[in-house]
C-alpha cells in the first residue's frame, strides 16, 4: 500500500481515557452496565509513578494472501504453513501460531496539564493489528488519542516509532504506519458470516506488558448495539477473556481470519465474559479511507459534537429531562452562526420525529 500524502488529522488527540458508563440495548429492553473501553490501556502518571489499568482495507488479498492446497493454509508472504484439522477448521493453537506475528504491542506517551497547571507525562498501552507487509497497522482511536509519541513493538521484540496516518473518533478506528517491510499481515474474514457459537480467539497485549497473550471463547451475540460516549456502535460480543491493554487487538475465527477489533468489555464486579469487538467488515472500510486519505470521506461535518441521549440515565447525567440528540459542543463558526450552542437538544432531523433513537451518526 502506498503511503498517503496526507499524514494525519492535525487536530487529532491521541491518549488514554478513563472508565465510561455504556448503555446496552436489546430488543427486549435495556440494561445499564459499567464497562471500560479496551482503552484497555494501562496508564502511568509520570511524576507520581502510580500505575492505573484503564481503559481496509477493502477485502483485497494484497495485504495477506491465503492459499489452499492439499489441505494446507498459508500466508504467502511469510511462508507460514498450518495443517488444517480434519473438520476443516484450525485449532486454537494453530490460529495463535498463524497470527502471532500479526498482532503488535502499542505504547503511547502524552503530556498532560492538570488543574493546577502542572505538567506530567502519561503512558498508555494497547494492541494493534498488522494490515500490510509494509507497515500499516490498525488499532482503536482511543488507544492513541492525545498521544505525542506512539511506539509499536513486534513479536520479535523490535520497536518502531509510529506515525498516525488517520483516525476516526466515530468508529474508534485509527491507522498507524511504521517504517518496516516484510511484516505478516492478517487475513480478513467476513464478519457478516459469523454465527453465535462460532469460535472466537483474541490476541493482544493485556495490562500493557503481556504482548502475544491468547484467549479463546465463542461469539456470544451479533449486532449488539451499545452506546459509548454517546455514540451508538454495533458490535460483536464474545466471552473470550479481555483485559486492559487488549484494545486494538484482533479477534479471529476458526479459519484464523480477522473478524473483529477488540474495543470494550464489561467491568462490573458481578459480570463476567462480556467483551466487544468492531466487526472487521466495518474496520476494512474505515481503515482503507484512513490509509488513503487520512480521514473518512463523505461524512457530514456539522461543526458540532453530539451525544445521543437514548435513556433517561444518560439524559440526567447531562442535566436534561428528555431524550434526543444533545449538543455537547459547537466548534465551527458556521454552526455558531446558525444559532447552535452547547446544551441545545435536537428532537427532529428533517420531517421525521424520533430519529435520534437510531443515533446521530445514522440519522445525520
Amino acid at each position: 500500500m502506498d503511503e498517503p500524502s496526507s499524514s494525519s488529522d492535525s487536530n487529532a488527540n491521541h491518549g488514554s481515557r478513563p472508565k465510561h458508563r455504556f448503555h446496552f440495548k436489546s430488543t427486549k429492553g435495556s440494561i445499564a452496565l459499567l464497562v471500560v473501553l479496551c482503552l484497555l490501556a494501562s496508564t502511568i502518571f509520570g511524576f507520581g509513578g502510580a500505575m492505573f489499568a484503564n481503559h481496509m482495507i477493502t477485502g483485497s488479498d494484497s495485504f495477506g494472501k491465503r492459499s489452499e492446497a492439499d489441505g494446507k493454509l498459508s500466508i504467502s508472504n511469510t511462508g507460514t504453513t498450518i495443517e488444517q484439522s480434519t473438520d476443516g477448521n484450525l485449532t486454537i493453537k494453530e490460529i495463535a501460531a498463524l497470527n502471532a506475528n500479526s498482532v503488535v504491542e502499542i505504547k503511547t506517551e502524552a503530556m498532560v496539564t492538570d488543574s493546577w497547571m502542572q505538567q506530567y507525562v502519561t503512558e498508555g498501552a494497547g494492541s494493534g493489528v498488522v494490515i500490510s507487509a509494509d507497515g500499516y497497522i490498525v488499532t482503536n482511536n482511543h488507544v492513541i488519542e492525545n498521544s505525542n509519541k506512539i511506539t509499536v513493538t513486534l513479536k520479535s521484540g523490535k520497536s518502531y516509532s509510529a506515525k498516525l496516518i488517520g483516525r476516526d473518533d466515530e468508529t474508534d478506528i485509527a491507522v498507524l504506519k511504521i517504517d518496516a517491510s516484510g511484516l505478516t499481515p492478517v487475513v480478513y474474514g467476513d464478519s457478516s458470516a459469523l454465527e453465535v457459537g462460532d469460535l472466537s480467539v483474541v490476541i493482544g497485549n493485556p495490562l500493557g506488558s503481556l504482548g502475544g497473550t491468547v484467549t479463546a471463547g465463542i461469539v456470544s451475540a451479533l449486532d449488539r448495539s451499545i452506546t459509548i460516549d454517546g455514540k451508538s456502535m454495533t458490535l460483536l460480543q464474545t466471552d473470550a477473556s479481555i483485559n486492559p491493554g487488549n484494545s486494538g487487538g484482533g479477534m479471529f475465527n476458526q479459519n484464523g481470519e480477522l473478524v473483529g477489533i477488540i474495543v470494550a468489555k464489561s467491568s462490573g464486579s458481578d459480570v463476567e465474559g462480556l467483551g466487544f469487538a468492531i466487526p472487521v467488515n466495518k474496520v476494512k472500510k474505515i481503515a482503507q479511507e484512513l490509509a488513503d486519505y487520512g480521514y473518512v470521506r463523505g461524512r457530514i461535518d456539522t461543526g458540532m459534537t453530539f451525544v445521543d441521549l437514548t435513556s433517561m440515565r444518560n439524559a440526567v447525567y447531562y442535566g436534561v429531562t428528555s431524550l434526543g440528540i444533545y449538543v455537547k459542543s459547537v466548534d465551527s463558526d458556521f454552526a455558531k452562526a446558525a444559532g447552535f450552542k452547547s446544551g441545545d437538544m435536537i428532537y427532529y432531523v428533517g420531517d421525521k420525529k424520533n430519529q435520534f433513537r437510531i443515533g446521530s451518526d445514522q440519522c445525520l
